[in-house]
């Protein structure tokens, strides 16, 4: 199960999808099937086919953002978390062999398409949580134990908006 938090970045991001997908591309795709349907024979009309198929795609994903955009739990940032790693943070890790990552830690429905970002719900951001420059974490890999250590900890703000 995933942890039902989101950045507020990361909330009006999806807002915004679901608003384009909604207002802009639901409507140009409902009236492609409405023209194509008008042309007659649908089981052989290419473009009626492939226009429904995406309707059907489009509503699945507003249904899904709506439900989400409902359950989820904004985290803003807060002074308080400055020098040790909580939700939102930019974090840089080494280890013993020299190997540096730099990730930041936000909600599930925010690493899609991004390498940059992990889940909190992730194993590293797990074990990372509450520790401080210069703390060393062992986080459980599949191929055994791996000890990393803090470099880095940042945290970006971004401006308050009613959500």
């Amino acid at each position: 199960m995933k942890t039902q938090l989101i950045t507020r970045e990361g909330y009006n991001k999806l807002k915004q999808e679901l608003d384009q997908l909604w207002r802009e591309e639901r409507p140009e795709v409902t009236k492609k099937v409405t023209w194509a349907a008008s042309l007659g024979d649908r089981s052989e009309n290419a473009d009626y086919q492939y226009n429904k198929k995406r309707l059907r795609e489009i509503d699945r994903r507003v249904r899904y953002l709506r439900k989400s955009l409902e359950s989820l739990r904004i985290v803003d940032y807060s002074p308080q978390q400055e020098g040790k790693v909580f939700f939102g943070a930019q974090v840089e890790i080494e280890n013993d062999a020299g190997e540096i990552l730099a990730f930041r830690i936000v909600g599930y429905d925010e690493i899609f398409g991004r390498n940059d970002y992990i889940s909190i719900d992730s194993p590293m951001a797990r074990a990372l949580l509450k520790k401080e420059v210069g703390d060393s974490t062992t986080v459980q890999t599949p191929s055994g134990p791996a000890v990393w250590y803090v470099n880095h900890i940042t945290y970006h703000p971004v401006p308050q908006e009613n959500p």
